[in-house]
């Protein structure tokens, strides 16, 4: 009876499974990824915005600097297709040096003419 009852339970989780939508969500909320020690250097940033500029998908955020100091930042901009899954080629992480209590703005072209979503990764 124990079997039984496992088996049905099996089919309907692999039904349930088979139902869902191919898509993997990319939230709002997470499209700025910071290492704790961007912030311990005194590193902010605005979430980055997509829009169009004469026919390309750009997306683009503000870095600011909050130290009497000059910071040198790694970051990537990671691109999404309306599904929620990520377009390759990825790009290169590339690195800028925020001036002391400045700000700096980074902007990025997606390869993909569908993409939809962005998220943008910041590392020391």
């Amino acid at each position: 009876m124990k079997r039984n009852t496992l088996l049905l339970l099996l089919t309907a989780m692999l039904m349930a499974g088979c139902s869902s939508k191919p898509a993997i969500p990319v939230s709002d909320q997470q499209t700025l990824v910071m290492e704790s020690a961007v912030l311990a250097a005194g590193i902010s940033a605005e979430k980055p915005d997509i829009s169009s500029l004469e026919g390309a998908t750009v997306s683009r955020s503000e870095l600011y600097n909050e130290r009497s100091v000059p910071v040198v930042v790694h970051y990537r901009f990671y691109w999404y297709d309306a599904k929620g899954l990520e377009i390759h080629p990825l790009e290169k992480a590339r690195t800028v040096t925020i001036p002391a209590q400045s700000s700096v703005a980074v902007i990025s072209t997606a390869s993909y003419p569908d993409a939809r979503k962005v998220r943008l990764s910041l590392s020391l």
